[in-house]
């Protein structure tokens, strides 16, 4: 027995005070529905309904159980709803990003997003820490990483490599550093989240190098670090988002161009793949064309 479909033609049964005028109302034959109620009766082992050839009522158990019923098929179709409405590019979209890459990536591109998703409204949560996307109720973060938490899912959107580099008043004061070790000798500013701390690694033409180098400063903010760098405090190693336009106006100057700091992927990451709803997807859909 289907007990969901034998529950609905009582339902209607009941509503239309006839088997005929429910079938009817279902779009089915009278004889179905009165199996269907038959058979739940016959599995509840209680009777629902009292039958005469001229009138159809409710038993005293039939009317409590058609309440419940109600809230059942009431609850089940606000919840099909609610599914339906998740295959839709509508709702809140909550988003973590990173401080400096939520400012100078991705901000220019929300106006195009919502403007082709007018459906949506977004949160976008600004922060330089790994969130938990459960317990914070996020539906997704940005993050820049070399390597990514296997217990979620990502898609990767980009890539940021690190650029080593002073300024020209910087430059004037200090020989620039011919080799990685020479860096143990400069005044360096560094940022407290990178993931080698104080242990900077190059790829050169002879090989792997790595400096322990000594900062003179040190703040979690990429966006002080560049500060600093600008005013001729010391060297710094940021990524293109940060430094790409003081190099390309010689407000910066690249240092060591011959050996390649590391890369770090841009990753979308979110819980699970089962069941992604449409507004991740789109929004992932959408940001790794827009960055890559």
């Amino acid at each position: 027995m289907d007990r969901l479909r034998a529950l609905e033609h009582f339902v209607a049964v009941a509503d239309a005070g006839s088997f005929v005028k429910a079938a009817r109302r279902l779009r089915t034959s009278t004889a179905a529905v009165s199996r269907g109620v038959s058979q739940l009766e016959e599995h509840l082992g209680a009777r629902l309904l009292n039958r005469t050839t001229r009138t159809l009522s409710l038993t005293e158990i039939g009317r409590g159980f058609l309440d419940r019923s109600r809230e059942l098929l009431t609850g089940l179709g606000e919840a099909e709803q609610f599914a339906a409405s998740s295959a839709r590019v509508t709702g809140k979209l909550r988003v973590s990003v990173p401080q400096s890459y939520g400012v100078l990536r991705l901000a220019p591109l929300w106006p195009t997003f919502l403007a082709r998703n007018p459906g949506l409204t977004m949160e976008v949560v600004l922060k330089d820490r790994l969130v938990d996307l459960v317990d914070e109720g996020f539906d997704l973060a940005v993050r820049i990483s070399r390597q990514q938490d296997s217990s979620m899912i990502s898609r990767r959107l980009s890539t940021e490599r690190l650029r080593l580099c002073a300024s020209p008043r910087y430059l004037a004061r200090h020989a620039a550093p011919k080799r990685p070790a020479d860096l143990a000798r400069h005044r360096v500013v560094s940022y407290t989240l990178l993931a080698s701390g104080d242990a900077w690694s190059f790829e050169t033409p002879r090989g792997p190098e790595s400096v322990k180098v000594t900062p003179c400063f040190e703040t979690n903010s990429g966006d002080v670090c560049r500060t600093l760098a600008l005013a001729g405090t010391g060297v710094v190693l940021q990524p293109d988002m940060l430094v790409g336009a003081d190099l390309k106006s010689r407000s910066l100057v690249e240092l060591l161009p011959d050996c390649r700091a590391p890369e770090f992927g841009v990753f979308a990451v979110y819980p699970s793949r089962k069941f992604l709803s449409a507004k991740v997807k789109a929004v992932v859909d959408f940001l790794a064309e827009a960055l890559g």
